[in-house]
């Protein structure tokens, strides 16, 4: 901030000396803040956009093979209990669920909104679709419906089958059921998957694949590109999933 100052502080001073400078410097304040409250608004307008069709698309997944069952209802709420809502937000969320379960729900139209928020950023839509994997899998068991719905989701944002292996990887290793669980430690086969490499892949190949996962990653990163602030856990339970993944596969190479 202070260096925009100054630069329009010593412009001025050229131009019009110490009134000049008095003046430069001013403009270069005013431009410093109008730009900070341009860039905060729409912060949190792409954050509001995140948490809305977050639960919106999750209530059309849960209602893809035709029923929301109490398991699928209790992880949406396990995750408004994750996310520190409070009763203002668990009621927008709330209203969000029950719009994307309706059966006049337009799921391309939610996905073309969400899709430039998420751009090309990898690291939240893998935030996003294991919120989703989460809820979906509450009940014990992907139908067939479920599935099928959520590569429309997949296809809609712009993924790849490797990032949904990547996601359905990390559900498996940590053990979650209902968004929460004991981690029991990823599978080696998992492991790879989370890290997005081949399994004969050389140590430096893996190290690089796990430095650059965890700094996509990093909460504050995801928090610059939209993340709501409420989802740093689920965040930092990502970093934590990419981790394990990588010991794992150490681990089992040093043996």
């Amino acid at each position: 901030m202070w260096i925009v100052v100054l630069i329009g502080a010593g412009l001025g001073f050229m131009i019009g000396g110490p009134v000049g400078a008095l003046v430069g410097g001013g403009l270069g304040y005013w431009l410093v803040k109008r730009l900070r409250r341009s860039l905060l608004g729409k912060l949190a307008a792409s954050q509001t956009q995140f948490l809305e069709s977050t639960f919106a698309v999750m209530g059309c997944l849960c209602k893809a093979d035709g029923q929301v069952t109490e398991d699928e209802l209790d992880a949406s709420r396990v995750l408004w209990d994750r996310l520190r809502l409070n009763e203002a937000q668990r009621a927008r969320a709330r209203a969000d669920f029950n719009r994307g379960k309706a059966p006049d729900f337009d799921l391309d139209a939610e996905l073309a909104r969400l899709r430039p928020l998420l751009g090309p950023q990898p690291a939240l839509r893998q935030v996003f679709l294991q919120v989703q994997l989460a809820a979906i899998a509450a009940d014990g068991q992907l139908h067939p419906a479920e599935r099928e719905m959520l590569m429309r989701v997949v296809r809609g944002l712009g993924c790849s089958e490797a990032e949904i292996a990547q996601v359905e990887a990390m559900l498996h290793g940590s053990g979650e059921q209902a968004g929460g669980g004991v981690a029991s430690g990823p599978s080696l086969a998992d492991a790879y998957l989370v890290l997005g490499v081949e399994e004969d892949a050389s140590d430096a190949e893996i190290k690089k694949a796990y430095r650059r996962l965890m700094s996509q990653n990093h909460p504050d990163k995801l928090a610059a590109k939209g993340l709501p602030e409420s989802m740093r856990e689920v965040a930092r339970e990502r970093t934590s999933e990419i981790g394990n993944a990588y010991e794992r596969i150490r681990k089992a190479r040093d043996t």
